[in-house]
């Protein structure tokens, strides 16, 4: 398991990334009173690197002990919401609300990555709002879910590349 500089040197793909403003001390301030949650410390810290966008295949994907309907030991994690507007057709973590109503998945949570039939999200229900949540993986098709991680800085140290899985395609 890589530690978490280690991983945050290289965690961006360099080649790719949605063009959004740096972000600031007030955009987390506004975003945290739109979440109504406190956003973890290990994120912030990758997302004033870069405020979203594609993440690195060094470390695009998260190991799992049971299947998913993505794959049998893996789920995908190609990109991180940022916060805020983005040119473009861009999700940003401030969506999550709108987009927990549409896909129905419970709350409190701050969706990350996903694209509908999937979302890698933190999770706020047994924390509250001002806790460390935890990092889930939801599936609203088999309206299911698999904890991944205790704490966001964990799941970012154990992310993998997807190519190093046997079913790398999913």
């Amino acid at each position: 398991m890589a530690r978490f500089d280690e991983v945050k040197t290289g965690f961006w793909d360099e080649g790719r990334h949605e063009v959004r403003a740096p972000l600031s001390d007030a955009a987390v301030r506004d975003a945290e009173q739109r979440l109504g949650v406190r956003l973890p410390a290990a994120l912030l810290e990758l997302l004033r690197v870069r405020n979203g966008g594609v993440v690195a295949e060094s470390w695009n994907a998260y190991p799992t002990h049971v299947r998913t309907s993505w794959s049998d030991d893996h789920v995908p994690f190609d990109d991180l919401m940022g916060i805020g507007d983005v040119d473009g057709d861009h999700l940003s973590i401030l969506d999550s609300a709108c987009l927990i109503e549409e896909w129905g998945l419970p709350s409190p949570l701050v969706l990350l990555s996903g694209e509908g039939h999937w979302w890698i999200a933190l999770d706020y229900r047994a924390c509250g709002a001002d806790g460390e949540p935890s990092v889930a993986w939801f599936d609203p098709d088999e309206g299911s879910e698999l904890p991944l991680a205790g704490d966001f800085r964990s799941f970012v140290e154990g992310l993998r590349a997807a190519a190093s899985f046997d079913d790398a395609e999913g």
